[in-house]
């Protein structure tokens, strides 16, 4: 498998913690050296491993909010 590599550009914002001690995080990451996008994932403590998330461009996060905002919760 492929080493990726990541760099973490802007914590935008904790989500939840889960029962093992990974916080779910909103944050601006560029993998591999390409232009940053905005990804959703659990992160262990340090940012030295990660879980299976979403990574979303500028208007497909922009699409996401539009739904969230229409929805009643």
């Amino acid at each position: 498998m492929a080493d990726i590599k990541f760099e973490i550009e802007k914590e935008i914002g904790f989500i939840a913690e889960s029962a093992k001690g990974w916080n779910k995080e909103l944050n601006l990451i560029s993998w591999n050296g390409k232009d940053a996008k905005y990804d959703l994932r659990d992160w262990a403590p340090g940012h030295e491993k990660m879980g299976k998330g979403v990574t979303l461009s500028k208007e497909e996060l922009k699409k996401l909010r539009d739904i969230l905002n229409g929805m009643e919760l």
